[in-house]
């Protein structure tokens, strides 16, 4: 189940949404640029590492400065090409509307806040792991779960794969979502249950995201001059 686009057009351009994206793609092109052993120093200082945090509380001060740094500079960092790409095509389909409607100063601050839960929320789940973590997705659940509040009935049009047959489907954004959530707590749970042999991707992560964003944009509210776009 992959979303192609919405069917909701912006009522300005989304300029957050899209610095954000040149941010991210000209971070990941500094990363391939990177020899083997420099990339690796390079994740390992500013990807998230949950230990970071368990340290820094027990009174290791060093370390929580690397990791209250991480937790932002983590956001704009990604493991590869595809880890990149589905991010930021997930942020382009959902973050204009979200920004049309909170206004820029206000997305800005959402989007943060929403990464910087989403990386706490996998710490506190994996207080003993030093695998680090990179990538958008947080902060990117923030904002599906700010979409699925502010255009619950938007239609998404959606590639849903049957076998080797691909359909198109246009489906309600409060059930592309839904879906999209049960899937992520579905796979933590599994994760779970196999004792953490699948931590390739932080499931919480998404989780907490998506929650706070859900949490956050009831409390910032819209803009006072939103005019809705037109419906496609």
């Amino acid at each position: 189940m992959f979303p192609i686009r919405d069917k909701v057009r912006s009522s300005r351009f989304p300029l957050i949404t899209v610095l954000i994206i040149i941010v991210n793609v000209f971070a990941f092109l500094y990363e391939v640029s990177l020899s083997g052993t420099e990339l690796q120093s390079f994740v390992v200082n500013y990807g998230v590492i949950p230990v970071r945090a368990r340290l820094a509380a027990q009174g290791e001060k060093a370390q929580g400065v690397v990791f209250a740094r991480s937790i932002f500079t983590s956001m704009f960092l990604h493991g590869g090409w595809l880890h990149l790409i589905s991010n930021m095509w997930f942020l382009w389909i959902f973050g204009d509307n979200v920004e049309d409607r909170l206004g820029r100063y206000r997305y800005v601050l959402f989007y943060v806040t929403c990464g910087t839960v989403a990386a706490l929320v996998h710490a506190l789940f994996n207080l003993n792991s030093r695998i680090p973590t990179v990538g958008a997705s947080g902060a990117i659940a923030g904002v599906l779960g700010a979409y699925m509040i502010l255009y619950p009935r938007a239609r998404i049009v959606t590639l849903v794969p049957i076998f080797i047959i691909f359909y198109f489907v246009e489906l309600p954004a409060v059930v592309f979502l839904g879906l999209w959530f049960l899937i992520q707590l579905l796979n933590q749970v599994l994760e779970t249950s196999m004792g953490g042999s699948m931590q390739s991707v932080a499931w919480m992560a998404h989780i907490g995201g998506f929650f706070i964003g859900i949490i956050l944009v009831g409390l910032m509210g819209t803009r006072r001059d939103f005019v809705p776009g037109r419906r496609l």
